[in-house]
């Protein structure tokens, strides 16, 4: 069932109407990440390509417009928080650091060298912008919980706490636990994205373990369940708008395509973690292009 994402909440802070030339910039943003994604990975010859290329829109999205989030200064207790819980896409989100300024070319492509910033899964003592580290699946809802329960214990009641997350991590136990004590507490301010790709390191999410119907299955622990194209700004734009205005936590499902952009490993579960080398990256990005 696809849920309308409803009517935009206009509160202050937020970009809620995203224009023609808005989403414009978004996309040609979301093109360079891309890019920077597949130039990583392919002179680290290791890294995830699969989900990092399918969760570049929602995170561009999140940094370039829906995001309350200076990257002058990642410290503002007003900010929105960000948790990236499938730590393993993480090229998407230095590539979305790069565009903005917040490394610069030839930091980016110390990615996964030793005593680099930029590990294959993110370090929160070597990147401070990040709001935790992670690695293994399934914990980043639970410290976003706890994050949503700090901002009401200190009477912040503007800031989001929004936890991405891949759908094969939704088997993991501990999501589940989060999921209960999210709707337990009424955590408002708090929205799950899943990047929804329906791939895993080995095989579909449905072979592996299926997760269908996962949307009600959040709705039966009391949350509010929004459906989008993962890759439609404006679907994703009217969704988070939604969300904002909820009461209790929000999950926005993202239907995206492993490997978006470059049609040869397009829903190939394969290339969930395949190693490129240079020649290779050279080669999808001039088809992004």
């Amino acid at each position: 069932m696809r849920e309308d994402s409803g009517t935009l909440h206009k509160e202050i802070g937020y970009n809620i109407v995203m224009t023609t030339k808005e989403e414009r910039g978004l996309r040609g943003t979301a093109r360079e990440v891309r890019s920077a994604i597949l130039e990583m990975v392919g002179v680290a010859g290791s890294g995830h390509i699969g989900g990092s290329l399918s969760s570049a829109d929602i995170v561009t999205y999140l940094y370039f417009h829906g995001l309350k989030f200076n990257p002058q200064n990642i410290k503002d207790n007003n900010r929105d928080r960000l948790v990236l819980s499938a730590g393993h896409i993480c090229p998407a989100f230095y590539g979305a650091f790069y565009k903005m300024g917040i490394i610069d070319k030839e930091e980016m492509l110390t990615m996964r060298q030793i005593d680099s910033n930029l590990q294959g899964h993110p370090d929160r003592s070597m990147m401070p912008i990040f709001e935790t580290s992670s690695g293994s699946l399934g914990h980043g809802l639970s410290i976003a919980v706890g994050m949503a329960l700090a901002l009401r214990y200190k009477n912040n009641n503007s800031s989001k706490v929004v936890c991405l997350m891949s759908d094969g991590e939704q088997e993991e136990g501990s999501v589940w636990e989060a999921v209960m004590a999210g709707s337990h507490y009424k955590l408002d301010s708090l929205i799950a994205i899943i990047d929804r790709n329906g791939m895993q390191i080995s095989g579909t999410t449905e072979n592996v373990i299926g997760l269908a119907p996962i949307d009600e299955k959040y709705r039966a622990f009391g949350w509010r369940v929004l459906h989008v194209d993962g890759h439609d700004f404006q679907e994703i734009d009217r969704a988070f708008h939604n969300a904002i205005s909820g009461d209790g936590p929000t999950v926005i499902i993202a239907r995206t395509v492993m490997g978006k952009g470059v049609k040869q490993i397009e829903n190939d579960y394969h290339w969930h973690g395949k190693a490129i080398d240079e020649k290779t990256a050279k080669q999808m990005i001039d088809e992004l292009s």
